[in-house]
């Protein structure tokens, strides 16, 4: 089981290098293409947004003991999302809408989901298993396993912005 101090500061660094990621997209292009099929910086952000108050919402609501080790799907999470040579397709309910997006307002937000986590991440049994959502591929997850998923799916797309950053940056 991992300590909450590690989730704690796997979660803080996650969402650190996030808006360190969205930082470095000026203001003008937040809310441009920056290569063909891909989102803006904004949509990337809004859908962060969207997938992690979920998950923050899913980790209150009704749970259940687990009958398994809390942190079991942890490594497959971790390997899914963190392999950047694939190209995942949002679930619909999370797709940002394609309309211009305030960076500061959602740079606001972002601070407000790490806030409320972290106090979940303190307060809360994580070896819980989460039941108002089972997520597509794995299932129902333990509380753990969610702030988990969280993190990785959030370091994903730090990686994806760190990307668009540099695109903007050498744009003509």
């Amino acid at each position: 089981m991992i300590a909450t101090t590690q989730v704690l500061n796997d979660f803080n660094t996650t969402f650190s290098d996030l808006e360190n990621a969205i930082s470095l997209v000026e203001e003008e292009d937040f809310n441009c293409i920056p290569f063909p099929n891909s989102w803006t910086a904004g949509q990337v952000v809004q859908h962060i947004i969207l997938a992690s108050a979920g998950f923050s919402e899913v980790l209150n609501a009704k749970v259940k003991p687990s009958d398994r080790a809390a942190d079991e799907l942890i490594p497959r999470i971790k390997t899914d999302f963190l392999n950047f040579d694939i190209k995942m397709k949002s679930p619909d309910f999370i797709l940002p809408e394609e309309k211009m997006y305030d960076k500061v307002d959602l740079l606001k937000t972002i601070k407000e989901i790490k806030t409320d986590i972290n106090k979940q991440i303190e307060t809360l049994d994580l070896t819980q298993t989460c039941l108002a959502f089972e997520l597509p591929v794995y299932g129902f997850l333990t509380r753990l396993e969610a702030i988990y998923f969280v993190i990785y799916h959030t370091q994903r797309h730090s990686h994806q912005l760190n990307n668009i950053a540099i695109a903007l940056s050498n744009k003509p």
